[in-house]
């Protein structure tokens, strides 16, 4: 789950905590910045283990939630002589996990956070210790442009002392525990943790025919913010099409209002040539990241006739797994998107462009 989804999530949960693995060494299911959210009625967002941290964590919620403390974690899986818990995790290594209660000054900025995201704005989340990790000072600003729209606040927190009862079963007492600020200097965590979030890309997809459907839960499922957009009212519904935001129109209607932009993945599902074709014409001078189009080659070959090279194109979509019937297709297309979107942001944290590996059948757009 995206950072993104726990902010809209903190906003309607009146009572929950905001667990954040700061430090992670050797080998761990999730990297260190991963976020979950743990509510007081036992709901929980997001994962940092395969499973087995949670129920801990979720032990110590009331307790955070009831002295407003924020609380270090640790879990050490490194002991090469204790096999169950390292059956259990799945993997051996050190996680330190921050408890943070949801109130006040974060649950400000978590606010702030989701208004950036909603804008397709990536942001950075500062977290700043002091006088020994008693004093927390969030900030958060836009990512590509650190110099303006800041916002920073001063939460005074004090970490718990190790004298405290501890909530853990038999298995995990010798690896959890709520700590000192000793221990805290021990594990050797910046005064200063910063960690940079982007938006969940939009997933447009043109058309509401039923073999959308499927298409829509798996982009979802997969971290897209999916929007429907096709000029038959009677298929664009939210009844057909739940928790997706939907766009009614025809083309020339629909394109201004989606303001398509560079981190945007779309794909034209509606089989209507003439329509599929208007909407390629008005890609045309308009940045994205991927254009996947459902169709054989012919057809695909017959809508770009005349057109110049769009970018990022895919076509026939979906990678190539022999897939048969709106399931299986739909499994391939995610596939791709999942692949293209790994693909990006393994590109921009290397901040060079690279094309993506997969399959080759069809029309491949290069990178540029």
């Amino acid at each position: 789950m995206e950072m993104h989804d726990l902010c809209a999530i903190a906003a309607r949960e009146p009572r929950c905590v905001l667990a954040t693995a700061v430090k992670v060494e050797g080998h761990a299911y999730r990297k260190q910045g991963v976020s979950m959210l743990l509510t007081e009625e036992g709901t929980m967002y997001g994962s940092i283990s395969p499973g087995c941290l949670e129920s801990d964590l979720q032990a110590r919620v009331d307790r955070v939630l009831d002295s407003q403390q924020l609380e270090f974690v640790e879990y050490d899986m490194r002991p090469e002589d204790d096999l169950s818990w390292g059956e259990t995790i799945g993997c051996g290594g050190l996680i330190i996990v921050l408890l943070e209660p949801v109130w006040g000054e974060l649950r400000s900025i978590l606010s702030h956070m989701l208004t950036y995201f909603q804008s397709g704005s990536a942001v950075e989340l500062t977290r700043s210790f002091y006088n020994q990790y008693t004093r927390i000072y969030y900030g958060v600003q836009l990512a590509e442009n650190a110099e303006s729209h800041t916002l920073s606040r001063l939460s005074l927190v004090t970490i718990l002392s190790s004298e405290s009862d501890v909530v853990t079963s038999e298995a995990e007492e010798n690896y959890s525990q709520r700590v000192s600020l000793s221990e805290i200097s021990r594990w050797d965590i910046p005064l200063q943790i910063s960690t940079k979030y982007a938006p969940k890309p939009r997933l447009i997809i043109v058309g509401a025919g039923n073999d959308v459907i499927p298409v829509v839960r798996l982009g979802k499922s997969a971290g897209f913010r999916v929007v429907v957009a096709d000029w038959r009212e009677t298929l664009c519904t939210a009844e057909r099409f739940p928790g997706v935001e939907l766009v009614c129109g025809f083309p020339r209607e629909v394109v201004p209002v989606l303001d398509i932009q560079s981190r945007d993945y779309i794909v034209l599902m509606s089989h209507q040539f003439p329509r599929e074709r208007e909407i390629l014409e008005l890609l045309e001078h308009r940045n994205y990241a991927y254009l996947g189009i459902m169709g054989s080659r012919t057809r695909t070959a017959l809508l770009l006739n005349d057109l110049p090279p769009l970018k990022h194109l895919h076509s026939p979509v979906g990678l190539t797994i022999g897939a048969d019937g709106p399931e299986e297709i739909a499994i391939s297309i995610a596939a791709e998107l999942i692949a293209c979107k790994r693909a990006a942001a393994a590109a921009e944290h290397r901040n060079v462009q690279r094309g993506i590996v997969h399959a080759t059948d069809g029309h491949r757009a290069g990178s540029g």
